[in-house]
């Protein structure tokens, strides 16, 4: 069983919260490990579209890395897919949602980065504080953030380790929504549910094209490739593909299969 984290299932939804909230949900090589199985069954699962990640607790999502474990000499085991089995992780087609319900620290922030959507409690903080302790933000946060907001805002905060709110994460653009203290995790699920509704081989089409098309050179070079992606010809064959088409024509909600 599952020993630094949990996991709940809602209809085609799962729900993973980050369970170590003694030392404010930071990861360790052994949790790390536990919540990258927890995505390769994700991913493997057709009956589950969409996840969302949060920490327990109302104190923090993550606090990053376990400098503590660390520093007492602790087996840092690298794992493959990084924090969480998320920021090393780009392979996945299915959305997953970062439900940040206080501090995002760190690996922690690198965690939410690595997700499709951000929903922040309103007295959620975000920062790469690595410099701080003589280290680097190397989990993804010195990549994705400037691909996300920009490189001299993102300069702003890597360069001087400050914290962030989470009204000016929305201003900078890696938030997407804030909700009132200790109501992040529900505001993630009604984004989720809007998802849900959406075809699910249509969503998988769409995240693989958009994150493959950000490393093409130009608009026409990603048009041009964007059907020989995996995800686009799966969705081509499949049965929801003619469903909702014919769902629109005949007034109705689509039944989706996911396939």
């Amino acid at each position: 069983m599952p020993e630094f984290a949990t996991t709940e299932k809602e209809g085609r939804l799962l729900i993973v919260t980050m369970n170590r909230p003694d030392v404010m949900n930071s990861l360790h090589p052994p949790a790390n490990l536990e919540l990258e199985q927890i995505f390769n069954d994700f991913a493997a699962d057709p009956d589950l579209w969409v996840a969302i990640i949060t920490g327990a607790g109302d104190r923090a999502f993550s606090a990053g890395n376990d400098l503590k474990y660390q520093a007492m000499g602790g087996q840092m085991t690298r794992v493959a897919t990084g924090f969480a089995g998320l920021t090393n992780r780009f392979d996945l087609d299915k959305p997953v949602i970062a439900a940040v319900n206080g501090v995002a620290m760190g690996g922690g922030f690198e965690i939410a980065l690595a997700c499709d959507l951000i929903i922040a409690a309103e007295n959620a903080t975000f920062a790469l504080p690595e410099p701080k302790v003589g280290l680097a933000a190397l989990a993804g946060g010195l990549h994705r953030l400037p691909r996300q907001i920009g490189l001299k805002r993102a300069m702003g905060m890597i360069l001087t380790a400050r914290r962030v709110s989470a009204q000016e994460g929305k201003e900078l653009g890696f938030v997407n929504d804030v909700a009132p203290a200790g109501k992040a995790l529900d505001l993630a699920k009604a984004w989720a549910a809007q998802i849900l509704d959406c075809g699910p081989m249509s969503i998988r089409a769409s995240k693989q094209a958009v994150h493959k098309g950000l490393d093409q050179a130009s608009v026409q070079a990603a048009q041009d490739e964007q059907f020989s992606y995996p995800a686009v010809g799966a969705l081509f064959r499949s049965e929801d593909f003619k469903e909702g088409p014919m769902a629109f024509a005949q007034k109705r909600k689509p039944e989706w299969k996911g396939k």
